[in-house]
């Protein structure tokens, strides 16, 4: 009676077992789904949704990044496509080990990328000035040639803003980002840098690359 019984939950299990690793299947091809092919970074749904979550979970220590490549389209035409996917790649490195594990790190699209980190507010400026500095780093692309290359980074916090909306937060850190340009400096988002247009009408025909590095 006992062998029946136990023959009769290890037929029960098997499809159990049979769906769980169905769903492991399922969930790995979904989450690589959610990466940038190019550079391993999260796409634009799978980075909105971890940093979210960072956000709601760390309203006083988060601080959500726009970092954009400084004339990427000069490089991408004047060195070709492969030498562009490489700085792209090289920069989705950095920018992974700059933000550590508890972090977001997503390519939107182009040379643009997002970021949503924890440091605790006194350490913020100083961690993006380390951040801007890394950046800067030359990249060694194919051929062994050192290309040169910059960053504008700007930087929104929830708390410094009153708000803990993902989107309003990017805005922010967008204007703040275009601010930057112009002083070579990340730059942390104010009161002021919430009522600026929204990312997409920013950008919208400023010549950039695709989503695999190619201009647009």
């Amino acid at each position: 009676m006992g062998t029946h019984r136990a023959l009769f939950i290890t037929t029960l299990a098997l499809p159990l077992t049979g769906w769980t690793l169905h769903a492991a299947v399922l969930t790995r091809r979904l989450q690589a789904a959610r990466r940038d092919p190019l550079t391993g970074l999260l796409g634009r749904d799978g980075y909105t949704a971890r940093a979210r979550q960072l956000i709601n979970r760390h309203p006083g220590d988060a601080l959500t990044l726009m970092v954009d490549l400084d004339d990427f389209k000069k490089i991408n035409d004047g060195r070709g496509h492969a030498v562009g996917d490489r700085v792209l790649a090289v920069t989705a490195e950095r920018l992974t080990t700059w933000a550590g594990s508890d972090s977001a790190v997503g390519r939107l699209g182009g040379d643009e990328f997002a970021l949503t980190v924890r440091i605790a507010p006194a350490y913020q400026l100083l961690r993006l000035d380390h951040l801007s500095a890394l950046l800067a780093e030359p990249v060694t692309v194919p051929g062994g040639a050192s290309v040169g290359i910059a960053a504008s980074i700007g930087a929104a916090n929830p708390n410094r803003l009153g708000t803990s909306d993902l989107s309003a937060l990017q805005r922010a850190a967008d204007t703040a980002l275009y601010e930057g340009k112009h002083g070579g400096r990340p730059v942390l988002a104010t009161v002021r840098h919430t009522t600026a247009a929204t990312i997409n009408s920013r950008r919208a025909g400023r010549p950039g690359a695709t989503a695999t590095g190619r201009a647009a």
